[in-house]
């Protein structure tokens, strides 16, 4: 399985993609390596979407446009904790992924849902009196750990923006958690954890646009993907795991722009050596890049880094969450949580007729492309991971430290 990872990233700047592990041969980032890896590593910056904007520390950044919440969701991000927004970690969990349904449907909650602070503060008490493994010898400095994911299924569903409402979204590819439907509510995915995704500890979903092959109609599905969980700062004074139930978006479906060679959020070409990122060629549209060599079809997308402390989700499903700025969270998201990273491979090198997302099938661009993370770990492996590797800044993959 092809990555193209992050390095250490300055907080300041935007997020930018750092040496390519696995099957790039996973060297380190030094610019001495040869000018075709700086190269990739200059240029990464461009295709997360930050381009030379710096993040501001406020939420402003996070607030694209989405589906406004139902009707029936709180009224204000001043509603009362819920103690049950956040099932316990105690559950007894399945690896059924058919979950079966009540006779009388559930109907998940949308808006302003309050994390269960009882919960929140058990996790965060256990995660400060945990104490850190010793680290071996040849552990890297880059402060993550990962989550390594394949395809599961394709719904036209979306429990983040369309809760208990099947069908009513563009088509999605889902990875993680394979019981996830449009009636997926936090505690689903901890009695159904049958997953796509290593570590099994990872009872999460994770999901973006199904990309179409333009010319034949069909979709094209991932060939791996990769959940990052890392530090953007210089450092990681204040770090804290994440919250089960958090829901989070990145992207925005409702973009249709033109993603022409060089444009910011656009798909690129993943290689290891001499080569472009753009593509040797470009669709007929120019929205999409035709690769040469051995590279194919790569997308990557940055999630917030900064948390408010009180809310597991918000009506635009954005304001909750915040990117920091140099090495602190703004003071209306003053909580530091793992910032996720989406590096995902599609099996495909590119052709003239192109590709199109289900989010924007006239168009016929990328600029639509977003994903969805629903958080939801086992506690303690959450919490180990965070503290020995984004807390302690040691380079980890799926399981803990890596050699």
């Amino acid at each position: 399985m092809s990555y193209a990872s992050l390095p250490e990233p300055d907080a300041s700047q935007p997020p930018s993609r750092h040496r390519p592990p696995s099957w790039f041969a996973r060297n380190r980032l030094a610019m001495a390596a040869g000018a075709a890896v700086a190269l990739v590593i200059a240029a990464a910056g461009v295709y997360l979407g930050g381009g030379g904007v710096t993040p501001e520390p406020s939420n402003a950044a996070n607030a694209l446009e989405y589906p406004s919440s139902s009707a029936g969701q709180a009224a204000s991000p001043g509603a009362a904790a819920s103690t049950s927004a956040t099932p316990a970690a105690s559950a007894t969990p399945s690896a059924s992924t058919t979950p079966s349904r009540a006779a009388t449907p559930k109907v998940p909650t949308t808006g302003w849902i309050p994390v269960d602070r009882a919960a929140w503060k058990a996790q965060a008490d256990a995660y400060q009196a945990l104490k850190v493994d010793p680290v071996p010898a040849g552990v890297g400095n880059l402060p993550e750990f990962r989550a390594d994911c394949q395809y599961s299924h394709r719904l036209p569903d979306d429990p983040i923006v369309a809760p208990g409402l099947p069908g009513a979204s563009h088509m999605h590819s889902f990875v993680g958690n394979k019981a996830v439907d449009a009636d997926t509510v936090a505690g689903d995915l901890t009695k159904f954890t049958a997953t796509s995704c290593k570590p099994v500890q990872d009872h999460s979903a994770y999901w973006v646009p199904t990309l179409y092959d333009n010319a034949t109609g069909k979709p094209v599905e991932t060939s791996g993907f990769r959940v990052y969980y890392r530090s953007l700062a210089k450092n990681s004074t204040g770090q804290m795991p994440m919250p089960n139930g958090l829901r989070m978006i990145s992207g925005d479906a409702k973009k249709k722009k033109p993603t022409p060679r060089g444009a910011t959020g656009q798909f690129y070409c993943a290689f290891y050596g001499p080569g472009d990122l753009d593509g040797i060629a470009r669709s007929t549209n120019g929205n999409w890049p035709i690769c040469g060599g051995d590279a194919t079809l790569h997308f990557m997308m940055q999630f917030p880094d900064c948390w408010d402390g009180k809310h597991l989700d918000s009506p635009n499903h954005k304001d909750h969450v915040a990117y920091g700025s140099g090495n602190g969270c703004p003071s209306s998201h003053p909580v530091r949580i793992p910032a996720i990273t989406f590096d995902i491979q599609y099996p495909v090198k590119g052709t003239p007729a192109g590709y199109y997302l289900s989010s924007d099938k006239e168009g016929k661009s990328a600029s639509s492309m977003h994903g969805d993370a629903f958080v939801m770990w086992d506690v303690n492996t959450m919490n180990k991971r965070t503290k020995n590797c984004v807390l302690q800044r040691r380079t980890c993959d799926n399981y803990g430290y890596q050699k």
